[in-house]
């Protein structure tokens, strides 16, 4: 089993001094811990993509159209797709989970 707490998963996101870390992977689901400095500088992504809000609040932009978020909400991103987060608060972050193959899987 493994167990992923969002308090573990920030100390090593914090000791390793980047924005994102790989935290878990199986198959082809890849799963990060992010947490943006002020800023949101991500481009769009080769793979499908969901995020669950793991702390904070602030807006998702998603192909310019812009959302309110906060602690629990759950958003699902297709590969290729413009978004990023805005006006976040400092104790914002995010589980990311990648999954499927390049390109995205086909929506059926």
């Amino acid at each position: 089993m493994n167990h992923l707490t969002v308090e573990n998963a920030l100390l090593q996101l914090h000791e390793n001094g980047n924005q994102f870390l790989d935290v878990f992977s199986h198959g082809t689901l890849k799963v990060e811990i992010y947490k943006p400095e002020k800023v949101d500088t991500q481009t769009p992504h080769s793979r499908d993509e969901v995020y669950v809000i793991a702390s904070g609040n602030g807006f998702f932009i998603h192909n310019e159209v812009r959302k309110s978020i906060k602690t629990g909400d759950f958003i699902f991103v297709p590969a290729k797709d413009a978004h990023n987060f805005e006006d976040f608060s400092d104790d914002f972050s995010t589980w990311v989970f990648f999954y499927g193959p390049e390109g995205g899987e086909a929506n059926k």
